[in-house]
């Protein structure tokens, strides 16, 4: 990937991924206290660690595109995160300046090749992209758990039958 073709995916991806901020952000709001231990299936994610993985991957992914290395982080929720509010909290503080930090890589740091444990070794622009994905799934995991939890499911691409589109 040349350097100015880098630049127009990041630049594409991270406009994405800004537009998928709020809908992202109800989702884990949308979380009712009290439900953080509620999973579907004894294999799923509980709704906390659920929310929290959306939230904290997608800082994490952030970061280490503008880091160029890709370190594994521990998973564990913090002790100060309790609630799904405390993640959107958390999301609120963190996502904003990590996402500053890759709008503000060159366009040559952007279509330098970054390694991901030994998987993959693509361009920093391409991670954003994934991250995109990776977010977007995690995401629509956490709106499944909502109406089960007793949650109102918020709009998100449209309409919902909790939330019309106004």
């Amino acid at each position: 990937m040349e350097p100015n073709e880098a630049l127009v995916v990041a630049n594409l991806a991270l406009a994405d991924s800004d537009a998928e901020l709020p809908a992202t952000r109800k989702v884990i709001a949308a979380v009712p206290a009290g439900k953080e231990e509620y999973s579907p299936d004894g294999k799923s994610m509980n709704a906390l660690k659920l929310a929290w993985h959306t939230a904290s991957s997608d800082v994490w992914f952030l970061n280490s595109i503008a880091d160029g290395k890709f370190v594994p982080g521990s998973g564990d929720i913090p002790a100060e995160i309790k609630t799904a509010a405390d993640v959107a909290a958390w999301y609120d503080a963190n996502r904003g300046p990590a996402a500053a930090r890759v709008k503000g890589m060159s366009a040559d740091a952007l279509a330098a090749p970054v390694d991901f444990f030994g998987m993959m070794n693509m361009p920093a622009a391409w991670y954003v992209a994934f991250n995109l994905r990776h977010l977007v799934h995690h995401r629509g995991q956490l709106s499944t758990y909502l109406r089960p939890m007793g949650a109102k499911v918020p709009s998100i691409y449209g309409p919902s039958a909790d939330e019309p589109m106004s």
